[in-house]
């Protein structure tokens, strides 16, 4: 992959203009020891490209998302930043805050878009532009504390329905322990429960006409029954008390100091657990056990669909040619298999998996091969508007503050609001 990025120096000139250049690259890792393997293949980028210096400057998740718009338009816009695909990095695209990769992608005979998974370059095109440089795959599934499942005598892998689902945390609950890990601080970690839910009740085809403005949209009546079922859990008073003003990083501590049994959560919960954790160790690797979210009986979607990022580098307009080929060398398939073998990611450079030695996250990259359909994150998905929306619902219903079928009404309208 290194021919790679030195073609791509070629291709764009940048052989003759790498010199006393800063690339800015914009992210939101927490995890030290991430950040500190991404310095390093930085640093050995710099030793091999005397006169570019990567710079990396970090924003808390939320903040990110608030001063990210107005830092595209200023001069201090970041020449590469994270991005969760979906609706919002379409919309990026759109406005003309993004590079198009497409001549880029497909130089040299496609060298650069052939060194990554097909279904992550799809992803990330809209209206035949390919918009970011994939990064990871990642899916959401339910980790849990393996020493307090014993002591509330409750078996993970019995765990195979919503209803059984529902039967586990009352247990868990009555052996004096807080079943859930949730943070409604934040409002996107708890859609979780309602996207999956909507997965599991209306399948692809009912989320995709609803995307698509068809059908009976958001209203639909397996949306509604989502929005039931994860009502009926909220009125389990599943959370840590305080959930509602608990951000993610504190919810993961909270988890973390086994003080709650399970946390939906991303790929790299176990690792990222750890650094959240008062102690700064966390659950013991081989105290974490790790389960899909389980099926709704006589739903209409699969157990094995999947919801989950596609996440990526997008590159501002006005970034130096150096961007494009340090993003070609830091998601080669040797550099993604170093950061694969730290715990960091599900690959999206092809050749690049073997480099998964973490069990919890080899579980994950199973679950995604044998996925079904694979979602991005709804939030995402739908962009900004809309997605705000339904992470307000989602908190909504789960607090008992909004009835299932106005959460649904409120999306819809959302919905038809952002098409006009």
């Amino acid at each position: 992959m290194l021919t790679v990025s030195t073609g791509l120096a070629i291709l764009l000139g940048a052989a003759s203009a790498m010199a006393d250049t800063t690339v800015k690259w914009l992210h939101l890792e927490l995890d030290p020891g991430y950040v500190a393997i991404w310095r390093k293949i930085a640093d050995t980028y710099e030793a091999k490209h005397p006169g570019v210096k990567i710079q990396m400057q970090f924003l808390e998740n939320e903040a990110f998302k608030a001063k990210l718009p107005t830092l595209l338009q200023s001069s201090d816009a970041p020449d590469f930043f994270y991005s969760w695909g979906g609706g919002v990095l379409k919309q990026q695209m759109a406005t003309g805050a993004l590079l198009d990769l497409t001549t880029a992608m497909k130089a040299n005979d496609g060298a650069w878009q052939k060194s990554f998974n097909p279904a992550a370059i799809e992803g990330l095109t809209f209206d035949g532009k390919i918009s970011a440089v994939p990064f990871k795959l990642g899916t959401v599934s339910f980790f849990y504390n393996k020493a307090l499942f014993a002591k509330a005598g409750v078996d993970a892998a019995a765990i195979k329905t919503w209803d059984d689902y529902l039967a586990a945390v009352k247990k868990i609950k009555d052996a004096g322990i807080v079943p859930i890990a949730g943070a409604g601080g934040e409002k996107w970690p708890i859609h979780f429960y309602w996207s999956y839910l909507v997965m599991r009740d209306g399948g692809q085809k009912v989320f995709d006409a609803a995307k698509n403005g068809k059908g009976n949209g958001f209203n639909d009546p397996a949306v509604v029954k989502a929005g039931e079922q994860l009502a009926e859990l909220g009125k389990l008073q599943p959370f840590q008390p305080g959930y509602l003003g608990a951000t993610w990083p504190q919810t993961l501590g909270v988890f973390a100091d086994g003080k709650a049994a399970m946390i939906l959560g991303f790929e790299n919960t176990e690792g990222n657990q750890k650094t959240n954790a008062g102690d700064g160790k966390g659950l013991a690797s081989d105290n974490i056990g790790r389960f899909a979210f389980p099926a709704v009986t006589g739903g209409a979607g699969a157990v094995t669909d999947t919801l989950g990022g596609l996440n990526a580098w997008a590159v501002s307009k006005k970034a130096p040619p150096e961007a494009l080929d340090f993003l070609a060398y830091l998601n080669n398939a040797d550099n993604q298999r170093l950061m694969a073998k730290a715990g960091m990611i599900i690959p999206a450079a092809v050749g690049a998996k073997d480099g998964i030695t973490n069990p919890l996250l080899k579980q994950a990259a199973e679950q995604l091969a044998q996925t079904t359909w694979h979602q991005n994150f709804f939030d995402q998905d739908l962009g900004p508007s809309v997605g705000r929306v339904v992470n307000d619902v989602s908190v909504g219903i789960v607090s008992g503050q909004i009835a299932p079928k106005d959460g649904a009404a409120q999306i819809q309208d959302a919905f038809e609001q952002d098409q006009l």
